[in-house]
């Protein structure tokens, strides 16, 4: 089963976020992290600029503004720009869930980056994505950063996940469902009431 890409939506978003951008004439790129050094000696160096064009800073700017649409432009670009810096792309999942409220299973809920189909959908390179060397490029799939690979497919795995929290549910009913109490000795006993 596959879902095949939707470069028409990735293509728009990309256009609505960066005509946003030039409204309120915000740059197109940010600063990365600067170098620093923590309490415990360990440094940490420069990070590349924040580019607001790409894909993943559009994905993380339209959940923001989705979700607080009341809020100033200007806070959900920054909030984004920090995303990025702090945790790169596969910081969305954690966004995501953090806007959820709660664990997000991505054979039922959209991904926010690759829109369900479970491939990354910026077409990296080996060389980008960090793929061990001497792997032939057709022999493993570069899996979406987000989601992990799952595509989502409700009506594919709804009858499997029907029938699992069936089971789940009888299981706990059994559980929770007290054992039946003898009743014939406890009726003899209270017909005599002067017997212990």
């Amino acid at each position: 089963m596959t879902v095949t890409r939707n470069r028409r939506r990735e293509d728009q978003l990309r256009a609505d976020v960066l005509r946003e951008l030039v409204e309120i004439e915000a740059p197109l790129t940010a600063p990365g992290r600067p170098s620093r050094i923590d309490p415990n000696g360990w440094m940490y160096g420069y990070s590349a600029n924040i580019d607001r064009t790409t894909l993943a800073w559009a994905t993380a700017y339209r959940m923001l503004t989705d979700h607080q649409p009341e809020v100033p432009r200007l806070s959900h670009i920054y909030a984004a720009d920090a995303l990025l810096r702090e945790s790169r792309v596969e910081g969305l999942a954690a966004l995501h869930q953090e806007l959820a409220g709660g664990p997000i299973n991505y054979r039922f809920i959209r991904c926010p980056y690759c829109w369900g189909g479970g491939e990354d959908p910026v077409d990296a390179t080996c060389d980008e994505r960090g793929c061990l060397h001497g792997l032939d490029p057709r022999d493993h799939e570069h899996l979406c950063p987000v989601c992990r690979g799952q595509e989502y497919a409700p009506e594919y795995f709804g009858p499997d996940q029907m029938q699992l929290m069936d089971e789940r549910l009888t299981r706990a009913l059994a559980t929770r469902t007290p054992a039946p109490r003898r009743l014939h000795g406890r009726l003899r006993r209270r017909s005599h009431p002067g017997r212990p």
